[in-house]
């Protein structure tokens, strides 16, 4: 990868109306840009530094200076011996800096961006199925992710932390990607991501918009919900293609902000969508639909459960119409796509006890859950267990904990990335609203031994929903993760423990 002088930066930032001034020295100017940082801990030597975040301090400047900064970006010029770059927007620069200093590389890869309060990761794993369908027939490499779940970008493979990652890292993914001969990413798009710059300088061949709910409000993330939207329909500022939702609440709204992108496309269960979905029904475990559009008139079949996911399905199909993707290869990659955690049915021998292991975490996909479990399982008893993470999202302790006591018939409430909150204060919090309509609720702070209790105790004819973590393997206690087994892992153990037991030894 070629590395460039500091002088290309000032010219780039200058271009952007970005740099307000600078202090370099020609010679500094020329000099090249080894790495560069916006922690100090990962600066070395010939790094330009990037002075970012609402906590930063001048003593993380001063130390990347020692250890080898050579000028920094900043919005603030600071007394350290070494040149600054003033900019209007760090937020902006640092996108413009990381796409620089990684060669511009979404030039050459074709980005399909998913937002929405929910089906974001399982929309972005359909789209990445039918795209890997279609690269193994040209036998060429597997499609890039980014997502809650985790990301994969030909080089790196590994558990997410978060939904979109900073802009630095983000142009460090893409060019993993170029490089590694991929020709696709599919990635998950926060609201936080578009409110917070870190998608500066990303242009999306396709931007998805799948549903708006109140989610994610709270003082370190959004004010209230119309700051959350508004964030939201950000994406089609940079996008060329728009598939939006006819199906989704604020639909209006939607529609007028995506004539913003080049191209608009529809999909949904209205007639008049693009891509029109219709004759939904579940045959056993899986569900069939059609799709109507001006290429085709055909059934699809999900595997995945779930009757909701027809709306993941047809955003998916709206991206490979727009993307021009063979119609084969939108079918046979639906028929196998999976999503690690979403949805996945674990059960006994004897199938009277189902486990739900879900990422369900707001108020739209706990509503989602029940309405499948209930459709799916009539007249089997539900126990929820469930947590809310602290320190955010605050709305979603009296929304998730009023589902739970309308919908389950026993809730346990327990552990989901406390954070800096203590977690029995947090369960506290939601079993007042889950009371509100059932007394059958219990805390239990740690979560493996909840999920244990919700299976070793349970009747038959019961399903039992684990939702919030799915496969994830820590879980945030302050502010370090810990290595813990995942929700899968947990079920697996369980029943087969149950499994073992005597019906006299049943409690």
């Amino acid at each position: 990868m070629e590395k460039y002088a500091l002088e290309e930066y000032i010219e780039k930032l200058q271009e952007k109306k970005l740099l307000l001034r600078h202090n370099c020295t020609l010679e500094t100017a020329r000099q090249t840009v080894s790495h560069v940082a916006y922690d100090s801990n990962k600066t070395v030597r010939n790094t330009l530094f990037v002075c970012k975040g609402a906590g930063f301090r001048e003593a993380y400047l001063q130390d990347a200076v020692r250890r080898g900064a050579f000028a920094y970006i900043s919005e603030v010029e600071y007394d350290v011996p070494v040149p600054c770059l003033l900019v209007s927007d760090v937020k902006k620069a640092l996108a413009l800096t990381a796409s620089i200093f990684y060669g511009n590389p979404t030039k050459d890869l074709c980005i399909v961006g998913i937002t929405g309060t929910k089906g974001k990761s399982t929309t972005a794993y359909y789209i990445k199925y039918i795209l890997d369908d279609y690269m193994r027939e040209l036998g060429k490499p597997e499609t890039a992710i980014i997502s809650s779940i985790d990301t994969y970008d030909g080089v790196i493979r590994e558990e997410s932390r978060l939904t979109t990652p900073e802009s630095l890292e983000l142009q460090m993914h893409f060019r993993n990607a170029v490089d590694s001969g991929i020709g696709y990413m599919a990635m998950e798009v926060s609201s936080q991501a578009l409110k917070y710059g870190r998608l500066h300088e990303v242009s999306f061949d396709a931007g998805v918009f799948l549903n708006i709910s109140e989610d994610h409000i709270s003082p370190i993330e959004h004010s209230d919900m119309e700051d959350y939207f508004v964030s939201k329909l950000k994406i089609f500022s940079q996008c060329r293609t728009a598939c939006i939702n006819t199906d989704s609440d604020q639909f209006p709204r939607v529609y007028e902000a995506a004539k913003n992108a080049e191209r608009m496309l529809t999909f949904g269960t209205k007639e008049d969508a693009d891509i029109y979905g219709y004759d939904i029904r579940k045959n056993g475990m899986d569900t069939h639909f059609r799709v109507r559009c001006d290429r085709f008139d055909r059934e699809f079949v999900l595997t995945m459960p779930g009757l909701f996911n027809v709306e993941n399905a047809l955003a998916a199909i709206a991206v490979a119409y727009a993307l021009k993707i063979p119609e084969e290869h939108i079918y046979t990659g639906l028929r196998r796509a999976r999503s690690s955690g979403r949805m996945e049915y674990f059960a006994n021998k004897a199938k009277d006890r189902i486990v739900i292991v879900d990422y369900a975490h707001n108020r739209l996909s706990f509503t989602r859950l029940y309405e499948t479990v209930k459709a799916e399982f009539p007249g089997m008893k539900i126990v929820t267990v469930f947590g809310c993470p602290g320190g955010k999202a605050y709305v979603r302790r009296r929304d998730l904990g009023l589902l739970a006591g309308q919908h389950s018939d026993r809730v346990i409430l327990t552990a989901e990335d406390p954070g800096p909150e203590d977690t029995r204060t947090i369960s506290e919090d939601i079993a007042q609203y889950v009371r509100q309509y059932n007394d059958n609720c219990e805390l239990i702070d740690d979560r493996e031994e909840a999920v244990k209790t919700a299976i070793l105790s349970s009747e038959p004819g019961t399903v039992i929903l684990i939702t919030g973590k799915g496969n994830e393997t820590r879980q945030k206690y302050g502010n370090k993760y810990i290595p813990v087994p995942s929700d899968v892992e947990l079920t697996k153990k369980y029943l087969s423990e149950l499994e073992n037991m005597t019906p006299e030894s049943e409690p």
